[in-house]
């Protein structure tokens, strides 16, 4: 009886496990960052980014992500931190409004966890990027999250007197929780 119990709930989570994952859901995901002024961590996120997934747990090598942040929509918790960083030293957003970050490949490293590799663009400058993050199935949808660090001069953020990274520090690392809707 143990054994058809066991067989029955192993049964049941099958569909969950062959979902399919494809678009996008704003509403459920987020971008945040943590950069490093004067030693201190200040945390901050962006508000406006949408972007397109495609993800077969059972083929993850087959998986696609493309995200577009709108670098404008930058929350520091100040005002003028905010239109600072928009400004041309920093994200220059009159001449590159957005942040792109597309998948490249897609590796499963087990227990849920996959490495994802791609290209972000910041700037009108392009670096590689890998991240790790872990896949969970909530309500319907597909999360991924997940954070990498980048070095801002890499993409020319921060220059004249912010280029001096004793006061803001070069390394940023970003999280996000990204998700798509099960089909």
């Amino acid at each position: 009886m143990k054994i058809l119990v066991t067989l029955a709930l192993g049964l049941a989570a099958l569909p969950s496990l062959a979902a399919e994952y494809a678009g996008f859901l704003p509403g459920k995901s987020q971008v945040d960052f943590v950069s490093t002024q004067m030693n201190v961590p200040v945390n901050g996120r962006f508000g406006k980014f949408d972007g397109q997934i495609r993800f077969d747990p059972a083929k993850p090598a087959e998986g696609q992500a493309r995200l577009e942040v709108v670098l404008a929509s930058i929350e520091t918790g100040l005002d003028e931190a905010n239109a600072e960083v928009a400004g041309a030293d920093w994200f220059d957003v009159a001449k590159h409004p957005k942040a792109i970050f597309e998948s490249t490949a897609v590796e499963s490293l087990g227990n849920q966890m996959f490495r994802i590799q791609g290209k972000l663009t910041i700037r009108g400058t392009t670096q590689p990027v890998t991240t790790e993050a872990r896949f969970t199935e909530q309500g319907g949808a597909g999360i991924f999250a997940g954070s990498f660090k980048m070095n801002r001069k890499d993409f020319g953020v921060g220059q004249g007197i912010w280029g001096d990274t004793s006061v803001v520090a070069n390394e940023v690392e970003i999280r996000y929780q990204l998700a798509a809707p099960a089909h």
